[in-house]
């Protein structure tokens, strides 16, 4: 129960993306029922939105990206990517269940400077024996809007860098070797 007595609504978006997980924690009498959205309630939609972010980014997706300073890298996993066993090591690991990594790197693009000093886009090579998909790549270029250089590292190397990134985010991604690094570059500022 709320401090009011009241039990806490949830709205499909705050379910959806986390953000409530700390209020409900301490609440007894919890109430799932989500209220339909009303056009007219402009208050709510002035409070509840932001202008040109993708509805796939989550808010603390959005904190993580915001605190990555030139040169941090940030990981985009597939489903299968031992991304909670890194965090133990220091990386901040975020969960984006169901959601594609081509989709999730569409929505980040637009707020994401790539590094333009080192090559700033490093995926996964396939281990010996086995081949990769050459869709995974050009869906992820595509939806980064690049054509430049694109590393391709062994798999244990990829992992050890993976730890030293400041965020991991387990993807729904589900095509083998569905993992990128992006280095962050210097953000331009219009002058």
């Amino acid at each position: 129960m709320g401090s009011d007595g009241e039990c806490l609504t949830v709205t499909r978006r705050a379910f959806a993306v986390g953000a409530s997980a700390a209020a409900l924690a301490g609440c007894v009498g919890l109430k799932l029922g989500f209220p339909e959205e009303n056009e007219n309630d402009k208050e709510r939609k002035e409070r509840d939105m932001l202008k040109g972010i993708s509805p796939v980014i989550s808010p603390d997706l959005l904190k993580a990206l915001a605190e990555m300073g030139h040169g941090d890298e940030i990981v985009f996993s597939d489903a299968h990517f031992p991304a909670h066993s890194f965090g133990r090591a220091g990386a901040l690991v975020l969960r984006a269940d169901g959601l594609a990594a081509d989709k999730l790197l569409a929505g980040v693009i637009p707020l994401f400077e790539l590094d333009s000093y080192a090559t700033p886009v490093v995926m996964m090579e396939a281990v010996k024996g086995d081949t990769l998909d050459p869709e995974v790549e050009k869906a992820y270029r595509a939806a980064l809007r690049y054509d430049g250089p694109i590393e391709q590292m062994e798999r244990y190397a990829f992992y050890e860098r993976a730890k030293k990134a400041y965020a991991i985010v387990l993807t729904g991604e589900t095509r083998k070797y569905g993992n990128v690094i992006l280095k962050k570059g210097v953000t331009p500022v219009a002058g």
